[in-house]
């Protein structure tokens, strides 16, 4: 779908950058999320435009899930969240996507939805900024993720 986020940046995967490209599955790709105030916060996205899991097929359904939950145990691995929110909205994208939320024993906001906190970021600068910046750098964080989905021995699509 020509005016989709997700298929157009699925169509200029060879483009994207080793930061913001982390994994490119069979069914799915990873790009690593913005606000990396939740370090490691990456998107699994499937390469299949559908709405809703339920519109995959068995086969591919199965299969992205698998490629969603290597994706989490590779961020456990690296960065040992206290825990992991796994969030399909689509509410502004209607295009499959897992978001996958680490949160820290240092979230200041541990009882509350990440959303509350990202929607304050993008109304204000300062708040963006903390919620974009983290201890590595983008290019960091993604190696580390690819370094562990390697070891993991995570499929990449040709």
């Amino acid at each position: 779908m020509s005016n989709c986020f997700f298929c157009q940046k699925l169509n200029s995967l060879s483009s994207l950058t080793k930061e913001e490209l982390v994994w490119n599955f069979p069914n799915s790709f990873v790009l690593l999320g913005k606000w990396q105030f939740y370090q490691g916060y990456c998107i699994v996205v499937a390469k299949q435009h559908e709405r809703e899991l339920n519109a995959l097929s068995s086969d591919i359904r199965h299969a992205y899930f698998d490629e969603m939950c290597l994706v989490a145990k590779a961020i456990e691995q690296v960065f040992q969240p206290l825990k992991l929110n796994y969030e399909l909205l689509g509410n502004q994208v209607p295009h499959l996507h897992w978001h996958l939320f680490p949160r820290y024993q240092l979230d200041p906001e541990t009882l509350m939805p990440v959303w509350l906190r990202l929607d304050r970021a993008d109304k204000n600068p300062e708040e963006h900024l903390h919620c974009t910046t983290s201890t590595l750098t983008p290019l960091q964080t993604s190696d580390l993720l690819r370094n562990c989905l390697e070891k993991l021995g995570a499929k990449k699509d040709a």
